[in-house]
């Protein structure tokens, strides 16, 4: 049995079972190609991560969670440094699957190094001053901006409170070989993990990347990875009757066909906005090149349905809408019964609150199905490691097919690698600048 159920009842006016199936040869030949990749010496794609990611080196895995007992022991914080998908996958595995309230023995991780707001840095600088602390620095090159001086200022305070001993506290996850952090973690003796080279980063999620941030926060990564390697069984058929992943990549290619531009996330578990973010940028930049594309964007219910949710019900018919949803929680609460019934909300009485929040989905769906609107559901058993995993490579193997099917490379980024030459172009002369003057 998948773990992952698609529903389309909302969509068939848009998508039939016929329009599907008529993406069959298109979907087996590009099929054929991702999976021919992973062995080929000559692709050269980074397709590292379809692989089956229980076949992680067991070494490997028992050093991060060496390394997370370490930190778990002696720290009250973990610092972890990094943009993109150097931290959206992790940060997406510590809300998902963490509380929402910080326990008093939990070590706080904090994610940094994604902007550049000085006011955020010197009030985690003054945050962290009699803290202990540990330092988990991202990137496969070393030289992204964002993260590169975030790691400057915070290195900086390691090396003054720690001293001869500051080595132990900076863990560096980045190139077997190459990259600055690969070198400055021989010359300092910092312990470095390795970003697999065919595993570019916003696939990066399910190796040290994200593994290590995930064990502080006290997920099992065994059992995350357990979810994945599910997927990777169940998911790689190109047949598109089995393959649920394959047919939510088709039915986004043909709503943009017919005109829908923006695909629109929703969640109604407040847990998953940052799976929502790592989404984003999964299907932004593997998706967002040659004028094409999907623009993803997303909302969290029942919040949202008080604000943009008046948009999605009667605005502009641009959109689609894809739901992911829970079907048991990790706990659940009943609506009390009150004498003075003062809200007129009696009739609730003992309905659980997972139980009307249900219902609130499908009423939203219906909702906005009959105000024009195809939706997609996407509904998992429950929220925990094992179906964390599963949806992970759900969603990377769907965005390697869809990008496909609009003829772009899933794996590249040159629209970013635009905006990193301009801002190293400026800084750089107005570096030159400020020496003439």
């Amino acid at each position: 049995m998948q773990k992952i159920v698609l529903r389309t009842q909302h969509i068939e006016e848009y998508a039939n079972d016929n329009a599907i199936r008529s993406y069959q040869q298109q979907v087996s030949e590009i099929h054929q190609h991702l999976h021919a990749s992973i062995s080929s010496d000559t692709e050269n794609i980074p397709t590292g991560w379809l692989q089956d990611p229980l076949e992680a080196n067991q070494d490997l895995i028992a050093e991060i969670e060496c390394i997370s007992r370490e930190i778990c022991r002696k720290s009250d914080i973990l610092i972890v440094i990094g943009v993109g998908g150097s931290y959206l996958g992790a940060k997406a595995i510590h809300d998902a699957l963490g509380s929402y309230f910080t326990k008093k023995d939990d070590v706080e991780v904090i994610f940094i190094g994604n902007q550049l707001s000085s006011d955020y840095l010197n009030q985690l600088m003054d945050y962290i001053q009699d803290k202990e602390v540990y330092v988990n620095v991202i990137s496969k090159s070393g030289t992204t901006l964002e993260p590169a001086i975030n790691f400057r200022i915070i290195r900086e305070f390691i090396e003054k409170k720690y001293g001869f001993y500051a080595q132990q506290h900076i863990i560096v996850t980045t190139d077997q070989e190459n990259g600055l952090l690969k070198k400055a973690s021989e010359l300092n003796n910092y312990r470095h993990l390795t970003i697999p080279e065919n595993i570019g980063g916003r696939f990066s999620v399910l190796t040290p990347v994200g593994l290590l941030p995930a064990v502080v926060c006290g997920v099992n990564i065994r059992d995350l990875l357990a979810g994945a390697s599910s997927a990777a069984t169940e998911l790689s058929s190109p047949n598109l009757d089995v393959n649920p992943a394959y047919q939510y990549a088709v039915i986004r290619n043909i709503l943009l066909n017919q005109g829908h531009q923006v695909e629109i996330l929703s969640v109604f578990e407040p847990k998953l906005k940052y799976f929502q973010e790592w989404w984003k940028q999964l299907f932004g930049e593997s998706e967002g090149k040659n004028h094409t594309g999907i623009f993803p964007t997303s909302t969290i219910y029942t919040t949202d349905l008080h604000s943009i949710g008046q948009y999605v019900q009667d605005g502009r018919r641009f959109l689609f809408e894809t739901i992911l949803s829970i079907a048991e929680p990790e706990q659940d609460i009943t609506v009390p019964f009150l004498a003075d019934d003062f809200d007129a909300l009696n009739y609730l009485t003992d309905k659980s609150l997972h139980e009307i929040n249900t219902i609130a989905k499908d009423a939203t769906m219906k909702a906005h199905a009959n105000g024009a609107i195809p939706v997609i559901e996407l509904n998992i058993e429950k929220l925990d490691a094992y179906h964390l995993g599963y949806l992970f490579y759900f969603f990377m193997k769907a965005c390697a097919m869809s990008a496909y099917l609009l003829n772009v490379n899933p794996f590249d980024q040159p629209g970013v690698e635009e905006y990193k030459k301009n801002i190293s172009s400026l800084l750089n002369s107005t570096s030159k600048e400020y020496k003439l003057s």
